[in-house]
């Protein structure tokens, strides 16, 4: 399951969002969306985690937490 993460403090980076993710179950893929001219992030990223019952169980942890003084927004990707 792809879930879109938002609000993320714009220092925030790849690795530790995996790691948050991490503890709900396996992650296989994390792409935090830079801006191309800048290099900078853009503030959102996805997360793919193989596992439905997981991805949902993080998304219900993770939804509206604080991160780096950012409360952050989980929902599913849209394909």
């Amino acid at each position: 399951m792809k879930l879109l993460v938002r609000n993320l403090s714009r220092s925030t980076t790849e690795q530790e969002i995996r790691v948050l993710f991490s503890e709900h179950g396996k992650v296989t893929e994390c792409t935090l969306v830079l801006d191309q001219e800048t290099g900078k992030s853009k503030g959102f990223a996805f997360v793919e985690m193989p596992d439905e019952k997981q991805a949902k169980t993080a998304l219900s942890a993770l939804h509206e937490t604080r991160v780096a003084k950012n409360r952050i927004r989980v929902k599913v990707a849209q394909s």
